[in-house]
């Protein structure tokens, strides 16, 4: 049996903690994609010399917003059911 508390049960508030933490990490990559653009001078990801880096940040970025999403929904049924 979980343990209850006026917010909720213990898993939905560590749900709640991880996606905290998950938009955290998407405002670095955000602001390290800025970085590297500033450094290439490239801002553009359709330009061939766009950073290979910045590149990769934002594939990494993008696959964390996707995750994030499949998250809150599952939290949004779960605080639905309880």
């Amino acid at each position: 049996m979980q343990e209850m508390s006026r917010s909720g049960t213990a898993g939905e508030l560590r749900l709640d903690a991880l996606i905290a933490d998950l938009w955290s990490r998407v405002r670095l990559l955000n602001t390290d994609i800025l970085e590297e653009e500033a450094k290439a001078g490239v801002f553009d990801v359709l330009q061939p010399t766009y950073p290979l880096l910045a590149l990769d940040l934002r594939a990494r970025r993008d696959n964390l917003v996707s995750t994030i999403g499949v998250l809150e929904e599952r939290a949004k049924s779960v605080s639905e059911a309880a």
